[in-house]
């Protein structure tokens, strides 16, 4: 067990520190980022509070938070130092999820940030998979433009002779399967009833604020999976992908409850459908639709009907822009306030500063255990800590706990140590000053770590 500290941190824990803004006093928060971050984020952390880099010799010390897109983090690359990781963007694939809980590391996402780009790019898709556009390019730039020898007069003969190679059909009066209408489900409801189709929509764990997204009576919901299966003309995934729950969601059983001709629009998760069954259902005739999605799939390669892009659902700049910007203000609300929002492993934690609070947060992660709280308490009553207010909340293994004191500890140091050693359950523990005010516990200070969880 030890407190995690460096020399000048425990120099600047003796000052007040100044305001936000390049004038601060103290040192900083220092985030260390993997791949492109738009600038749009970055600038949401206020210069000379934050030092914010992806190159450590330019961080002003240990990274205390981690901020990435697309980079596969590795365990190893996770310092003892670091409170929380964000990552821009809605899934958490490329990031060790269960080892961060073992550490006491809150995992962040930003849910809805890119909705718009991928409801656009379902949209989209709803296109390609029925008027034949993408066969219809390929077959003007690899087959009329070469027989035809680049010959402007030939050419524009063969584009209109060969149209009726490439009949598609309307989406107007069609069906669209919903599956999972959150932040982007919701959207490509909106977006399918605008363009005339009808919806049915099929989500299990459908949350309150979600449910406010949707148009009420203009859409269906169906009870159970198998209802949307049976009458949709097009059928589009808007779930996380969760092992054992959503892998081959879309399975041969499924598709075979679904009409021949079904479209299927795939920009969650490509486990999420089986590739193996869909291919069973072309070489058998069995399945006629096209698969649309941004992932390869070992056993459709090639195959006519499958049509891989690029992963772009979030690709485009108003997307990474505001991934970017919300990643930051969550990383920023967590790092100085201890609050807790959008996290896949750690429960929503939001406790408001205490107006008669002179001294410290305490933000304190342990197992969730019978009795854990009780011990946290308990203890800091007999070290004279009146405690004005406090949160605690819990997330399958992890709690979280905060709590506001009424005045600062004499030694924080020794107090974590203790509070360590009389509550095995801890993991990890951190001051953060008065919200707000950062009077005590600057960046750095006063972040104690249990020695074999890192």
């Amino acid at each position: 067990m030890k407190t995690m500290k460096t020399a000048k941190a425990r120099e600047v824990a003796a000052r007040a520190a100044g305001g936000d803004g390049a004038d601060r006093a103290g040192s900083a928060f220092s985030v260390k980022t993997y791949n492109a971050i738009s600038p749009v984020g970055l600038d949401k952390f206020p210069k000379g509070k934050y030092s914010v880099s992806g190159d450590d010799a330019a961080l002003e010390g240990p990274p205390m938070a981690m901020m990435l897109r697309s980079h596969k983090l590795q365990v190893s690359e996770v310092a003892p130092t670091v409170r929380g990781i964000v990552r821009c963007g809605a899934g958490t694939n490329n990031i060790p999820v269960k080892e961060m809980s073992d550490m006491g590391i809150p995992v962040f996402n930003t849910p809805g940030a890119n909705a718009n780009a991928v409801k656009e790019l379902v949209v989209c898709s709803l296109l390609l998979a029925s008027r034949g556009i993408v066969e219809g390019n390929n077959h003007v730039n690899n087959v009329i433009n070469v027989e035809e020898n680049n010959d402007y007069s030939k050419i524009s003969v063969r584009i209109e002779k060969d149209k009726a190679m490439f009949g598609g059909t309307e989406i107007e009066g069609k069906t669209l399967g919903v599956i999972g209408l959150g932040a982007i489900g919701s959207r490509v409801v909106n977006a399918a009833l605008g363009l005339g189709m009808n919806v049915v929509g099929y989500d299990p764990v459908l949350s309150v604020e979600a449910a406010w997204r949707l148009p009420g009576d203009k859409m269906s919901r169906a009870d159970d999976l198998n209802q949307l299966l049976e009458v949709a003309d097009y059928i589009t995934i808007h779930v996380p992908y969760i092992k054992g729950v959503t892998h081959h969601l879309i399975d041969a059983e499924a598709l075979k409850k679904c009409k021949p001709g079904v479209h299927l629009l795939n920009f969650a998760r490509g486990e999420i459908i089986d590739g193996a069954a869909v291919r069973a259902g072309y070489d058998s005739g069995k399945l006629t639709g096209k698969y649309v999605s941004d992932f390869s799939d070992p056993d459709l390669m090639g195959h006519p009907r499958h049509l891989v892009l690029p992963h772009l659902g979030a690709s485009t700049e108003e997307a990474e822009e505001n991934s970017a910007s919300m990643a930051a203000e969550t990383l920023m609300d967590f790092l100085e306030t201890g609050t807790i929002r959008n996290s896949v492993n750690f429960p929503t934690t939001i406790l408001a500063p205490h107006q008669n609070s002179s001294g410290a947060r305490l933000c304190i992660v342990n197992k969730n255990e019978s009795g854990a709280l009780g011990e946290i308490t308990t203890f800091l009553g007999t070290q004279d800590c009146n405690i004005l207010q406090e949160i605690n909340t819990s997330r399958d293994s992890v709690a979280y706990t905060v709590i506001d004191l009424e005045k600062v500890p004499s030694d924080p140091l020794a107090l974590q140590d203790a509070l360590a050693a009389a509550c095995p359950s801890v993991v990890s523990s951190r001051f953060i000053g008065s919200v707000f005010k950062d009077e005590l516990g600057q960046p750095g200070t006063f972040f104690w770590v249990r020695d074999d969880q890192r």
